[in-house]
């Protein structure tokens, strides 16, 4: 004995020889000799009144249950059935013997002195013993690597399933002795103690697993089992048939080993939500033809396909929280009903996703579609995602530069009918038509496109881009158009209908009794002054190119006055009398003319006049130039006798908005054409004369130019038209002049027999005439072609301030023309810009340090 040993005996004596906690000889446990052992065997003395013997006792009967519940340091051994358990006998599960019973007692159950005396100490508490030196060691160091390998193994197909069984098995070891022995000993049957062992052990699954790669790898079982057993293809789907494992077993095990309950649950919801929207999408995706009927099939499909398939899977889950069916098949009509609602949900969001092509293909019967819709958008949440998502769409896919303003228009008008059938109170239609009714606010062509369109016929409709079809079928179908709604409509206490605003419409809704397309279309523009101007432009230039009865110009004009009252369309009245009138005149007036023209010998060519009353009417072109002699005379006694009848008015010719019929005798055919005024006055130019070599007169575009007066684009429209019917050659060997071609080769009369250079030069020729045949201005001048007008009496102030001050910067020539033109400068500094930078190209100004001047 060392001396510090001496001095610490010195301080404690030794204990008794009963003090000593571990036996001479601690029996082996399930050796084969035990029983006929000679070695001592531990008693129970329940009655031990010596603390120190007891504590002895107490040590033994630890260290001998300890030694019964222990565990083998060595991985779990394969269990396939329950023949498989007689495996785990003897080395996993040791044999019960009477002196093991007694031991556990002493040491297990609450009414035993030992337990008594160490009751809350931690330390001395078999179970918790149990789970932290046998459960967790064991687990750690042997399951939970196995279970590690199995989910990353690349050949498993299903690695969960195994991992699941392996747990299983661990579970079943773990808790056969605490079962069988244990907990039968402690109050209550043990629950408490079950409930706590339990709970532990699911915790120690829970956070010592990888739980995100066991739902992934649980969630894709679960998928490919309902989509097998609900005969869904779906992207995950592959042609291998593979056997999938059993799923209500897979459960079963799942809830047993505490991995089950809520987040199991949370599993399959997820799951089948995704399957039932595949299902969805497979089967009633691009099916919408009106009368639906997606929604009765979708219902009946969930009450006897998914509904049963759910409560099949759910079986497991729900062991011991309520009451089973009597069948498997049986199914609460709550539960039904909540499902069927979850479908319409999810039928709702395809429709949302297809809703922008429903519309585009709306004159396909694509009104099922809105009808499904319909069942979905009665909630408020519901219709405000419908809406966001629509308008989000519209703004990627259709309000863009690169869209034909007659595209959107089109959409907009699907876009009324749709949301009028699934909204009628209009709240919807309200919210997804601002941004498109502010997009087309900003284009510049948007009432030229509504006004033609109300004014189309048929067949215009079909030859142009820019009318819509819808629109002047709608305007044919109409009866009457919307009045101008009054603020104070809301405000009718006579009105015994009122109902209140719907809980979803915004502060500025206002509703429309009417959702009719004209009338909104109608109401795009923020003042009314707008698309009265551009309806007199367009009716402008219609009456003075058609000779029709303008029934349909009247029709619209009456139910535009509905609108926008009668003063707004006075003009648009006193020019379609212009044009009324005028045939009444002209024909007095072409009866007075034959009187006079009876007496003479050569043919009068036969005039007719529109007698227009300029003060309503817009802009008119007024170019002049020469006519033939027999038009200006034929012009001439038309205004005599006209001032004869109209004393207080007086005629000015516009010359550029005539129509002329010209037959031309060639030498080897005949030409009729209705053709422009100036076009006729150019190809006469080219009657009666022949060069002094017996050739056909040359003419070039100079000398056309200012023999007739004319402005060289007229001219030169002219020229290439003629050119295009074949009527005038180009010269090859002198630029811009032409001759009459009087005949024509045999080759271009028979195609036949015409050559590849022939035919091209025909083919060229057609399209040069087609050209110069939709070339001419319109009717009605263009707002550009009165600015320049404008812009070039200005110019004359530029030309003056810039000769008597010197070079001007662009500012101050702005500033300086709103001083000294009289009623101000109208144009900005942007017009002003462009206007001498044309002429900068012209080369009558320069430009020298952002200062213009005049070109020397």
């Amino acid at each position: 004995m060392t001396a510090v040993d001496r001095i610490f005996a010195a301080v404690f004596p030794p204990l008794s020889e009963y003090n000593i906690p571990t036996p001479a000889a601690t029996p082996v446990l399930g050796s084969a000799g035990f029983e006929g052992s000679a070695e001592p065997q531990l008693t129970i003395d329940w009655d031990l009144k010596d603390t120190a013997a007891e504590q002895v006792q107490w040590e033994r009967a630890w260290h001998t249950a300890a030694t019964f519940l222990s565990l083998p340091n060595e991985q779990l051994p394969a269990i396939n059935d329950r023949n498989d358990l007689n495996r785990l006998n003897g080395k996993w599960w040791k044999r019960f013997t009477p002196e093991i019973a007694a031991t556990l007692r002493y040491v297990a159950s609450p009414d035993s002195p030992g337990a008594r005396l160490r009751k809350g100490q931690k330390q001395h508490d078999l179970l918790h013993w149990y789970f932290e030196e046998a459960g967790l060691r064991h687990f750690i160091q042997h399951v939970r690597p196995r279970i590690l390998q199995l989910l990353e193994d690349p050949d498993a197909k299903y690695g969960v399933s195994n991992v699941v069984m392996y747990l299983e098995r661990a579970h079943t070891v773990y808790l056969h002795n605490l079962q069988e022995h244990v907990y039968p000993l402690c109050a209550n049957g043990g629950e408490e103690e079950k409930k706590w062992i339990f709970s532990n052990l699911t915790g120690l699954l829970t956070y010592s697993l990888p739980q995100q790669k066991i739902n992934d790898d649980l969630t894709e079982l679960f998928k490919m089992h309902a989509e097998a057993s609900l005969e869904i293809q779906s992207d995950s789907s592959t042609t291998e048939q593979r056997k999938i494992p059993n799923v209500r077993r897979l459960l079963t095990r799942l809830q047993d080993i505490g991995m089950g309950g809520s987040r199991l649950q949370k599993i399959l919801a997820e799951v089948m939500s995704g399957v039932l929207s595949t299902h969805i999408k497979q089967t009633y995706a691009g099916e919408w033809v009106s009368r639906s009927k997606v929604t009765a099939k979708l219902r009946y499909w969930v009450e006897n396909r998914f509904a049963r398939y759910i409560v099949e899977m759910l079986a497991p889950l729900n062991t011991g929280t309520r009451p089973q069916p009597t069948s498997e098949t049986e199914i609460a009509l709550s539960d039904v009903e909540k499902w069927q609602e979850i479908a319409i949900n999810h039928l709702g969001a395809l429709r949302t996703e297809e809703l922008f092509n429903v519309i585009v293909e709306w004159e396909n019967d694509s009104r099922g579609a809105i009808e499904d819709l319909k069942r979905y958008v009665i909630n408020t949440a519901a219709r405000t995602h419908v809406t966001n998502s629509f308008c989000e769409v519209l703004s990627r896919r259709l309000l863009q530069p690169g869209a034909a303003t007659t595209e959107i228009l089109q959409v907009y008008i699907s876009i009324i009918r749709a949301f009028s059938l699934l909204d009628p109170k209009g709240v919807l239609l309200d919210r997804v038509a601002r941004p498109i009714r502010r997009y087309l606010r900003d284009r510049d062509d948007t009432a030229v496109i509504v006004v033609s369109s109300l004014l189309a016929d048929a067949e215009e409709t079909s030859s142009s881009s820019d009318v819509l079809p819808e629109l002047a079928e709608e305007i044919q179908n109409s009866t009457t158009l919307t009045a101008q709604e009054d603020d104070d409509a809301d405000l009718d206490f006579d009105d015994m209908e009122w109902m209140p605003d719907p809980v979803d419409a915004g502060p500025d809704y206002k509703k429309s009794k009417h959702l009719d397309v004209i009338g909104s279309l109608i109401s795009l523009f923020e003042t009314k002054d707008i698309f009265v101007k551009e309806f007199q432009k367009v009716l402008g230039e219609r009456l003075l190119k058609q000779a029709q009865a303008f029934e349909k110009e009247i029709r619209v004009l009456e139910l535009l006055k509905l609108r926008f009252g009668e003063p707004s369309l006075q003009a648009c009245e006193v020019m379609l009398r212009d044009i009324v009138d005028s045939r009444r005149v002209d024909h007095v007036i072409r009866i007075e003319q034959k009187k006079v023209t009876s007496q003479r010998t050569e043919p009068v060519p036969e005039l007719h006049a529109r007698i227009l009353s300029h003060l309503f009417w817009p802009s008119l072109h007024s170019e002049d130039f020469s006519l033939p002699p027999e038009i200006s005379a034929s012009q001439t006694l038309y205004a005599t006798v006209f001032e004869t009848l109209k004393q207080s008015r007086k005629l000015t010719w516009l010359n550029a908005l005539g129509q002329v019929t010209v037959q031309l005798d060639l030498e080897d055919r005949s030409v009729t054409e209705v053709v422009q005024t100036w076009q006729a006055s150019v190809i006469y130019a080219f009657q009666n004369e022949e060069s002094h070599d017996g050739r056909p007169v040359r003419k070039t575009v100079q000398e056309l130019t200012s023999s007739l007066s004319m402005s060289e684009s007229f001219v030169r429209n002219a020229l290439t038209f003629w050119v295009g019917k074949l009527v005038l050659r180009p010269s090859l060997s002198h630029a811009d002049t032409y001759h009459v071609l009087e005949s024509l080769p045999s080759s271009a009369l028979d195609p036949s027999t015409s050559s590849k250079g022939m035919q091209s030069t025909l083919l060229t020729a057609a399209a040069a005439a087609d050209a110069a045949t939709s070339g001419p201005a319109h009717a009605l001048r263009s707002e550009e072609d009165i600015a320049q007008e404008k812009m070039e009496v200005f110019w004359q102030f530029v030309v003056g301030m810039l000769t008597n001050q010197g070079a001007m910067p662009l500012a101050r020539i702005v500033m300086m023309l709103k001083v000294v033109v009289p009623g101000g400068f109208p144009f900005g500094n942007e017009e002003l810009k462009s206007f001498l930078e044309g002429r900068v190209i012209e080369g009558k100004l320069e430009v020298v340090g952002g200062q213009y001047k005049i070109k020397a």
